[in-house]
């Protein structure tokens, strides 16, 4: 079955992960964004997730690197097949390019915290530079172009992201799972209304979600042409500027991720202006995996000192 045929859960009928969701869609307005890690416990719908997102933007799943993939699998090399058959030196595109080709622009690591480092940080150099390094034995080839966005998802109960590479995802969302009763029964009503369809069954609820995932994904192309055009005044660059000093992020990254998300959700506003209320609603994502006491790798909730800390600075910029 091809990726483009494959059926899943329209994204409207997810229910709860705001954070996931705003992540996803800022990352997609703007790619410079530099990826999203979604973190959390096994069962909160992360993969879910992701894949309604990019059957809603890109109209198939997105290109997935699996657990256990080489690195010739993941940058190319020779086609062993092809070669084997019938003698032919083949290059085969890797996992990077096919994301790009095929893939509208999206590469997914289910598990990212259980992939070797040597690849996650391969893949977040080509991720953040825009450059594919051609460095195989035999292989004599300039460097390549690839442009694409990571999403990678994990549990941290089975292991953490090294800090440095970390600091690579431009977003981090904190995944739980949905506690109240109330929204339990909703997503079960969904997910049995999504399940009944798959067996010819007819749903008004799932229809229109995917009519309600059609007008979206035309509002968030939208947004993706108006983000270069929207302003940041020097005041809301002082304002990301500071509040990443203020929690201690090291380097200029999180400074960066700030502005850049701040622009993606005003565009996705359809105003021309960043306004310290969208800085305040990003920064949380930007500097989660980058505050002062996450070096170990740890990514732990925001508490209530922090969040006052937080409102602290936008009020009074604004």
């Amino acid at each position: 079955m091809k990726p483009e045929d494959v059926r899943v859960l329209p994204y409207h009928l997810i229910v709860g992960q705001e954070d996931l969701r705003l992540a996803l869609e800022i990352a997609y307005v703007v790619p410079a964004i530099g990826g999203v890690l979604a973190t959390g416990q096994r069962g909160t719908a992360k993969s879910t997730t992701v894949r309604a997102f990019a059957k809603m933007v890109l109209g198939r799943l997105p290109v997935t690197l699996p657990i256990g993939a080489t690195d010739d699998r993941v940058l190319g090399g020779w086609d062993v097949e092809k070669l084997v058959a019938d003698g032919t030196p083949q290059l085969r595109a890797g996992l990077l390019e096919q994301a790009q080709a095929e893939g509208g622009g999206l590469l997914y690591i289910d598990e990212v915290n259980l992939l070797d480092d040597y690849l996650v940080n391969i893949i977040l150099d080509a991720a953040s530079g825009g450059v594919l390094p051609v460095e195989r034995e035999g292989i004599d080839e300039q460097a390549r172009p690839v442009r694409f966005t990571l999403v990678g998802t994990m549990n941290p109960e089975e292991g953490q992201l090294r800090p440095q590479l970390l600091d690579r995802f431009g977003l981090v969302a904190m995944v739980a799972d949905e506690s109240s009763g109330e929204t339990r029964r909703e997503i079960l009503r969904n997910v049995l209304a999504f399940d009944a369809t798959l067996d010819g069954q007819v749903s008004s609820l799932v229809d229109q979600a995917r009519r309600e995932d059609e007008s979206f994904a035309a509002q968030l192309a939208q947004a993706r042409s108006l983000a270069p055009l929207v302003h940041l005044s020097d005041d809301i660059i002082g304002l990301c500027a500071d509040i990443a000093g203020s929690f201690g992020s090291a380097g200029h990254r999180g400074d960066l991720t700030i502005a850049y998300a701040a622009r993606g959700l005003a565009a996705m506003s359809s105003t021309t202006a960043v306004r310290p209320e969208h800085v305040a609603r990003v920064a949380p994502l930007a500097l989660a995996h980058r505050r002062a006491g996450s070096e170990s790798g740890t990514i732990e909730p925001w508490n209530e000192d922090e969040k006052d800390r937080l409102k602290q600075l936008v009020d009074a910029a604004s």
